[in-house]
C-alpha cells in the first residue's frame, strides 16, 4: 500500500491535498503541530474514503521532536512513498524589525526540517518515489512582511532543484507548486481586517488575467498530478500555479486595458 506524508495536513492546502491522496489511493500521514482536533477530523474524513489515516504530531522548529516522530511514523507505515513538505511558519515583520528568533524559527520550519525528514525518507522511496515542496509567491515578488519566509522558501526552491539531480538516479522526483493568493484561513489572518481584506482582493482581481484567488483544491489537484505516474518525467520545476498574476506589469492589469477602451 501506497504511503504519502503532508506537513501542515491539518488545514488549508494541506487538508485539501491529505484528501485528494487519499482519494488517488494513498494512505496518508498527517503532520500538525498544535491543533489535534483539526487533524483528528481530516484523519476521520480519511478513514470514511476508505483509506488508512496516520496522525503526525511533531512541532518542526524541533529537530528531536521530527526524529521522534518519524520513528513514529515508519513504525506504522513501512515506508513513505511521497512527501509533501507544506508546513510552514513566521512572523510577518518588516526585515529591520526581524530578530534572531524569527529567522531561526522560519529556517528551522521551512529548511532544515524539510531536509531532515528528506534524509530520512527518500532513501527508501525507491523508483517512483515523489517529493513535493510547496512554495510562494513571495519568493518572486515582494509581499509586506514576508522577506524572512521569502528567503526561506527560496532556500526551498532551490533544495527541491538540486535534490531532483541527487535523487533523480534513484527515481525519485522533485518538484516545487508555487502558488499565487489561495483562499484560506492564512490568508485571512494575514490582513486582519475584513476591509482591508476586501480592498485588496479587489485590486488582486484587477491585476490577474484569469482570476485573483486560487483555491486549495487547485493546489491539491496539482500535487496529485506531480505525484502521479503521468508526470514521472517532470523532475526539478517550480511550477507557478497562480492564474497569471506574475505576468502583468504594474500599471498594465487586465482592468486598466479594458478601462483604456483597448480591450
Amino acid at each position: 500500500m501506497r504511503t504519502a506524508f503532508v506537513t501542515g495536513g491539518s488545514r488549508g492546502i494541506g487538508r485539501a491535498t491529505v484528501l485528494r491522496l487519499a482519494r488517488d489511493g494513498f494512505d496518508v500521514a498527517i503532520g500538525y503541530r498544535r491543533d489535534g482536533e483539526a487533524a483528528r477530523r481530516v484523519a476521520d474524513e480519511v478513514n470514511a474514503l476508505g483509506r488508512r489515516a496516520i496522525l503526525v504530531h511533531a512541532d518542526l522548529g524541533d529537530a528531536a521532536a521530527v526524529h521522534a516522530a518519524l520513528d513514529g511514523l515508519l513504525t506504522e507505515a513501512e515506508r513513505v512513498d511521497v512527501f509533501v513538505a507544506n508546513a510552514a511558519a513566521t512572523a510577518f515583520k518588516p526585515l529591520l524589525e526581524s530578530k534572531s528568533h524569527h529567522v531561526e524559527k522560519t529556517f528551522a520550519i521551512t529548511v532544515q526540517a524539510f531536509l531532515q525528514i528528506v534524509q530520512r525518507l527518500a532513501p527508501g522511496m525507491g523508483d517512483g518515489g515523489r517529493i513535493v515542496t510547496i512554495s510562494g509567491m513571495d519568493t518572486h515578488r515582494f509581499v509586506a512582511g514576508h522577506g524572512v519566509l521569502a528567503a526561506a522558501k527560496s532556500a526551498l526552491e532551490t533544495l527541491t532543484k538540486y535534490l531532483a539531480v541527487e535523487l533523480g538516479p534513484r527515481g525519485v522526483t522533485v518538484n516545487a507548486v508555487n502558488p499565487g493568493y489561495v483562499d484560506t484561513d492564512s490568508v485571512a489572518l494575514y490582513f486582519g481586517d475584513d476591509a482591508q481584506r476586501r480592498a485588496f482582493m479587489d485590486e488582486l482581481e484587477g491585476s490577474t488575467p484569469l482570476r485573483g484567488l486560487g483555491t486549495p483544491d487547485e493546489v491539491a489537484s496539482c500535487v496529485s498530478w506531480i505525484c502521479s505516474p503521468e508526470a514521472a518525467w517532470l523532475q526539478g520545476q517550480v511550477i507557478y500555479l497562480d492564474g497569471g498574476i506574475f505576468l502583468a506589469a504594474p500599471g498594465h492589469s487586465p482592468r486598466w486595458w479594458k478601462q483604456s477602451g483597448r480591450g
